[in-house]
């Protein structure tokens, strides 16, 4: 039980009675007290500290976000999940968008589940292979480009956020393991913070998997870039790139994650 110290109350005495009273009235078991105590009292610090409304706004909106996921992954807490990562403009047709339905449909079959950001291309092509009932989709709200794919849009395991951070956090939290395929900016930030939060002991280490899928190399090129500019010039240390793996192929990948 977390204990709520005169150092985090409210400056209204009475205030912080009446907080404690609907934690009790509310029956809130006693393990998890002094959490919803300071939830409930921050809330009320944003009013005491006078913030303004577009902040108040953008808190409640995160605040249900975040509370609406948890309520969508609870039942799910046991299985293992991998994320994947992709572009939303590749082709269906393309070697990336069928290695992606592949290795989503291989990963269902070894017992996993798959979360995507819920958009076409690459995250439509895993989630179609991984199918609906055994996949979770988090969509954004975008003016352009993000509609949900047709394999999750109905399901019930689809969430939408208003918010960048909010679902990278769930794109993250819920992983056992990510695979990344080639993509764009979007792609690249993914890549990039995952590997930054894994770097700084902000994440549990996972396995991280960059997968190859044509006869033009994209990984490896990246590869490059940070072994001859970010390592040659000791912007992070050699031993960072131990934090993911380039893998040729569906097969390569999956045994990179459950071997």
């Amino acid at each position: 039980m977390v204990a709520v110290s005169r150092r985090y109350q409210l400056q209204n005495e009475a205030a912080n009675r009446v907080i404690a009273e609907l934690v009790e009235v509310a029956g809130v078991p006693p393990e998890r007290r002094g959490y919803v105590q300071h939830l409930l009292t921050t809330v009320l610090k944003l009013h005491e500290d006078g913030a303004q409304p577009g902040d108040l706004k953008v808190t409640n909106a995160a605040l249900k976000e975040l509370r609406y996921a948890y309520k969508v992954f609870a039942p799910y807490r046991a299985v293992r999940k991998v994320t994947v990562f992709g572009s939303a403009r590749t082709a269906v047709s393309e070697a990336a968008a069928i290695t992606a339905r592949d290795f989503g449909q291989r990963m269902v079959q070894e017992g996993w589940m798959v979360v995507t950001g819920a958009g076409a291309g690459i995250m439509g092509a895993a989630q179609e292979g991984a199918g609906g009932e055994q996949s979770f989709g988090l969509n954004i709200r975008l003016p352009f480009e993000q509609e949900a794919n047709p394999w999750i849009a109905a399901d019930p395991k689809l969430i939408t956020f208003k918010y960048f951070f909010t679902r990278k956090l769930f794109l993250v939290k819920e992983a056992s393991a990510v695979v990344l395929f080639p993509g764009g900016f979007g792609t690249m930030d993914e890549c990039f913070e995952l590997l930054t939060l894994m770097q700084t002991g902000k994440s549990a280490i996972v396995p991280v998997v960059l997968v190859e899928t044509g006869p033009k190399p994209y990984w490896r090129i990246w590869d490059r870039f940070v072994q001859g500019v970010l390592v040659d010039r000791r912007l992070i240390d050699g031993g960072d790139t131990a934090f993911y793996r380039i893998a040729d192929g569906v097969e390569e990948a999956v045994r990179q994650i459950t071997g």
